[in-house]
């Protein structure tokens, strides 16, 4: 699959034991679904949870959502055992917490076997260690954990998210390297859809292909900032066309307002089309 095409959005947590918001996951306009069987899951409902989350993946109804299982930590009782039941859950991507080191998704892969591979990247060990996470060859995707992230560099909030774009960075680099998808950690404030559109826009900028939420109330602002806007959909069609004018003409340099269009803007802009046309297909279902 090319991911730089397939769109991620909208990523959105949810409780792997609640049967009523696995249901009504079917009907909201989200990419990717997480489903949680680590912290939305209290300990008394750990093993439970599996069964409820196999049983809802089995009934199906989720359409083209990237389905995603994130299992407890290797470093608990449950995870070995999670890693063997996502294996009968038809999902598309198991998602591991905690990643400090490509050793941790070996141990993973052991288990899971074909099941592509996600990594939450949330430890000061495991941005050291960004780049030959990403490069394990199970690996399809980082999510950022910015709430572990913030707590385990003792850092204080802040909108900018100073104090970690070194590390959201860091991580960011080294999927672009390896050609993974990478999407922003959560905002917590879901009832503040200022913030989170501010939130949305810098992660957007920096170059992360979605977000992770928290609550279906931040799915439309969510969406709507991660994906080509009207303007981006119009310049790329204009480059094009530009560009295939000069080509067919063997002459000349494609120009666009003022500005030379090359074979990588070229690229660029049909990668806006191809996710435009993406996205158009995922909202039609």
């Amino acid at each position: 699959m090319d991911f730089r095409q397939r769109p991620f959005r909208s990523v959105l947590y949810i409780p792997a034991s609640k049967p009523r918001a696995l249901d009504k996951a079917r009907g909201l306009h989200v990419d990717a679904i997480i489903f949680d069987l680590e912290d939305a899951v209290t300990i008394d409902e750990k093993v439970a949870a599996r069964a409820t989350l196999k049983e809802a993946l089995d009934q199906g109804g989720y359409g083209a959502r990237f389905k995603i299982v994130r299992i407890n930590g290797f470093d608990t009782k449950w995870g070995a055992d999670d890693a063997k039941a996502v294996t009968d859950m038809g999902a598309d991507a198991v998602l591991l917490p905690k990643v400090a080191s490509p050793e941790d998704l070996d141990a993973l892969a052991a288990i899971t076997g074909d099941l592509a591979i996600w990594a939450m990247m949330e430890m000061p060990r495991g941005m050291i260690n960004a780049s030959a996470i990403a490069s394990h060859p199970k690996l399809e995707g980082m999510v950022m954990g910015t709430n572990d992230l913030a707590k385990e560099l003792q850092c204080r909030a802040r909108a900018d998210r100073m104090p970690m774009l070194t590390s959201l960075q860091l991580c960011l680099l080294a999927a672009k390297a390896e050609g993974l998808v990478i999407v922003d950690g959560v905002y917590n404030a879901f009832k503040d859809d200022e913030g989170l559109k501010a939130e949305c826009e810098q992660g957007r900028d920096m170059g992360f292909d979605g977000k992770t939420l928290i609550h279906p109330a931040q799915v439309a602002v969510t969406n709507d900032a991660f994906a080509p806007s009207a303007e981006e959909i119009e310049l790329a069609e204009r480059q094009i066309a530009a560009f295939e004018e000069i080509e067919d003409a063997g002459q000349g340099v494609a120009v666009v307002d003022g500005r030379i269009v090359e074979n990588l803007h070229v690229a660029s802009a049909r990668e806006i089309l191809a996710k435009a046309k993406a996205i158009d297909a995922l909202t039609k279902e």
